[in-house]
């Protein structure tokens, strides 16, 4: 039966993925700390110091067999959660128990592993991001000459194409792309560097010889999948690592809100809606409502992750010389949980990009309505040309203008703009002419042909380079 008598966090239920969690979960933690225990063991041997392939095969055979309560019975005791999974993992191996940690500090297993682990799960976000990237894309090519209308202040502007509105969704995603890429490109280990990076430790384990020692880093690093380690620390890894990987995080988290508040804006109009399922409930009062529930909840966990940023800034600016434990308590909240927040932002984005419904007839019908003001322009040097007075017909359209707009905000009317510019002989035009320019694509400009060399150029690059990580679909908890 589910605990309903203690705290559980949604962010360990509700919203990320299991692979995530799993990434920030005991057994990914412990089991990468043994791997770290056999790449030392493994280095240490192979530079010479006196490690069997007994012990080390001893270490391989026990090393996804976690023996959880006796490090758990064992920490009780020693108040020491590394020492005691040495302990245990000791228990498991008495050939090689004497070798495990030699020469390491805590920091060696507890810093490697959270850069492993961040480094798995950016490259877990790389992936979300990449297939919200690819929704998005089939979504711009699809609706790239629908004309609709465009607005700066939330207030009717020229008109622009549903394809290209999304183009900006995407650019500020393959912006996100791009920085993460270069932060997972530097991501290095903290190698074994000892209490205070000196690696003093080791230079008296081989005996004063430096060019043993200067290997050290190199072989953990290779071993554990890394091109190498930071060339210098203190006991721990710089914690302005954390704080750029998490301005990462903060990244995505506001481009995903930005799309969220489009998108619950162009609910609220009837234009474009979220998916919304057969037997999904909008609200517990009012039966008719389609609540924009997956984007509100985008916008709260970005302003989640956005807010996060500053616990690893902090941390990172108010670290001690070689170290300090002040930073241990938060860490384990403020990274695994911008993380975990993150996955969820990705899987709720890649689920409303996947299905998105688009209303044509609504689109248009709020186009046409205020389309009349936004052709003022050509009207005007359409009648200069007939041999009117520039400053006399735009004065003339301000006034139809204002008249018009007081009517349809006053009365609830109709737009009759167009009519009153047809009665107005200072136009030498009519109705019918005026209704001839009112062709929606007329005054898209450049927008469709815009979101096609955008795909091609910037977007398609980025799909051919990572096919392997297409297909992906989302699995939303509520």
């Amino acid at each position: 039966m589910e605990n309903t008598q203690s705290y559980t966090s949604s962010l360990s239920e509700r919203y990320p993925s299991k692979e995530m969690k799993y990434l920030f979960s005991p057994e990914m933690k412990f089991r990468t700390w043994r791997k770290l225990w056999i790449a030392l063991a493994e280095t240490e041997q192979e530079l010479g110091l006196p490690i069997t392939d007994e012990q080390i095969a001893e270490l391989k055979a026990a090393a996804d067999d976690i023996n959880y309560d006796e490090a758990k019975e064992r920490e009780k005791i020693v108040r020491h959660d590394v020492m005691s999974h040495v302990y245990a993992y000791g228990l498991q191996c008495p050939k090689a128990k004497g070798i495990i940690h030699l020469g390491a500090t805590s920091c060696y297993v507890g810093d490697n592993t959270d850069l492993i682990i961040m480094t798995e799960a950016l490259k877990l976000i790389r992936k979300k991001l990449i297939n919200v990237i690819s929704n998005l894309a089939n979504f711009a090519g699809e609706h790239k000459a629908q004309p609709t209308l465009g607005f700066t202040h939330f207030q009717p502007a020229q008109p622009t194409t549903v394809g290209k509105r999304a183009t900006l969704w995407l650019q500020d995603l393959l912006m996100d792309l791009e920085d993460l890429d270069h932060i997972l490109d530097s991501m290095k280990l903290l190698g074994s560097k000892g209490t205070t990076g000196t690696q003093a430790s080791f230079l008296e384990l081989f005996d004063g010889d430096l060019s043993k020692v200067h290997q050290i880093d190199g072989k953990i690093a290779e071993k554990m999948g890394f091109d190498g380690c930071y060339p210098v620390s203190g006991q721990t890894y710089s914690r302005k690592v954390d704080s750029r990987v998490l301005n990462i995080l903060s990244g995505i988290a506001q481009s995903a809100h930005k799309f969220s508040n489009d998108i619950r804006l162009l609910q609220h109009l009837k234009e474009i809606e979220e998916p919304f399922e057969k037997n999904q409930i909008g609200s517990s009062a009012m039966a008719y409502k389609r609540n924009p529930m997956r984007s509100e909840r985008i916008a709260a966990l970005s302003n989640f992750v956005i807010s996060g940023v500053l616990n690893p800034a902090i941390t990172a600016s108010t670290q001690w010389f070689e170290r300090t434990l002040d930073d241990s308590a938060n860490k384990r909240l403020s990274v695994s949980e911008s993380f975990l927040a993150t996955d969820g932002i990705l899987e709720l984005y890649m689920n409303i990009t996947s299905g998105l419904v688009v209303y044509p007839k609504v689109i248009h019908a709020r186009l046409m309505s205020e389309l009349p003001f936004m052709a003022t322009e050509n009207i005007m040097m359409d009648a200069v040309k007939e041999g009117g007075d520039r400053q006399v017909l735009h004065e003339k359209i301000r006034q139809h203008s204002m008249a018009a707009g007081k009517r349809v905000k006053e009365e609830g009317a109709e737009n009759d703009l167009l009519d009153r510019i047809a009665a107005d002989p200072e136009f030498h035009t009519t109705k019918e002419k005026l209704l001839a320019i009112m062709k929606p694509e007329n005054f898209t400009g450049c927008a469709e042909s815009q979101t096609e060399e955008f795909l091609k150029s910037c977007v398609q690059p980025v799909l051919d380079a990572n096919r392997e990580a297409l297909g992906m679909t989302a699995d939303i908890n509520v």
